[in-house]
């Protein structure tokens, strides 16, 4: 761990979050599930999509592309099929609501399908696939974004769209849950902040400059003259994206990227989210039954060199939490001071945020 990390502690660190939320116009409810939201990302390591983010929401709020204290509007309601507009509202406490939405219709009528439009920011996709999940539902969204374009489309040479996530919960009996959560970049947007706020580089392949070249440094993923991400798996995540703009943006409403308009602060969301009850479809003892069998048989797989065991994904994530909820939350100086500045925009002071905090060292 480098030398200018700070150790924050999930609690202390969720109250100083929470401190800038609500200065900037949230209620007490909103302001805590945006920083419960936040921290939790840190926690199951996804520092990307953690506290990291509070300087862009602010910049988004002061901007005005980013609406407190809002809730999900219902645009049209077949039951089954729901569509419903976030209100440009912080996508913690839209993704949450949602979610709950959803889950409720597939509980009453065994599926729903929900076009959500025009939430901000909905963070990690994986938490709305762990609320499902823990109702013992499937859960498969699709998710694309209105904001710069930062990735590349297979064969281009600069960006025409976002990270644009694919997520896919299973609930598992008598074991922790299948959350596959993944960019339809190389590697998200915000390990590309991360990097560049800790001053290192990024592996090959994941990125290409102003001109279109492959580089290493994270600098054109932050700072213009802006490069691009490339999508993983050169076709097959190119094609995995393109579907999140035509089901996520398109289908829900919300629109897709189609714009060279990069001044924009606001991060908005469409996602199409399909939530299925394995007890109303008449296979749920099969599907118990082989679900199990099957992941137990991957599992047993015999390690490759380097490794200490095969997993599934939400593994690494749940590893990550036991450890950081033990051990603390890293943040580098730069992402913290910018964490600091942020809150001084909406009239909170350092010293203030920095005894909420309590960092460890």
């Amino acid at each position: 761990m480098k030398p200018n990390n700070s150790i924050f502690a999930a609690e202390p660190l969720t109250r100083a979050i929470e401190a800038i939320v609500a200065a900037g116009g949230s209620d007490a409810r909103e302001a805590r599930v945006v920083a419960e939201n936040l921290v939790t990302a840190n926690l199951t390591g996804h520092d990307s999509h953690g506290v990291g983010m509070i300087p862009r929401y602010v910049e988004s709020l002061l901007e005005g592309g980013l609406s407190p204290n809002r809730h999900p509007v219902i645009r049209f309601d077949g039951g089954a099929l729901i569509s419903l507009d976030g209100q440009a509202g912080y996508g913690q406490v839209i993704g949450l609501e949602s979610t709950d939405i959803a889950i409720d219709r597939a509980k009453q009528f065994g599926v729903c399908v929900m076009a959500l439009a025009n939430s901000h920011h909905l963070c990690r996709i994986g938490q709305w696939a762990e609320q499902a999940v823990a109702q013992g539902l499937v859960s498969l969204s699709f998710t694309n974004v209105i904001s710069r374009s930062i990735v590349a489309p297979f064969g281009g040479s600069d960006a025409r769209f976002g990270t644009n996530p694919v997520t896919i919960g299973v609930p598992l009996p008598d074991q922790p849950p299948f959350i596959l959560d993944m960019a339809t970049s190389g590697v998200a947007q915000g390990k590309v902040r991360v990097a560049h706020n800790k001053g290192e580089k990024l592996a090959e392949g994941l990125l290409i400059d102003d001109h279109g070249r492959p580089t290493v440094d994270p600098r054109y993923g932050v700072i213009d003259p802006f490069g691009a991400l490339t999508t993983f798996g050169l076709h097959k995540g190119y094609g995995l994206a393109v579907v999140c703009e035509l089901l996520g943006g398109a289908l829900t409403g919300g629109g897709t990227w189609h714009s060279e308009d990069r001044t924009k602060k606001r991060v908005l969301n469409g996602m199409l989210s399909i939530i299925i009850d394995p007890q109303r479809l008449g296979t749920a003892p099969d599907f118990a039954r082989e679900a199990a069998e099957f992941v137990n048989w991957v599992k047993q797989s015999p390690p490759a060199e380097g490794t200490d065991r095969v997993r599934i994904a939400g593994d690494p994530e749940r590893e990550s939490k036991a450890k950081r909820l033990a051990d603390g939350i890293p943040v580098d100086a730069t992402t913290w001071n910018e964490i600091l500045a942020a809150g001084a925009k909406v009239g909170l002071e350092h010293d203030a945020l920095q005894r909420l905090a309590q960092a460890r060292g």
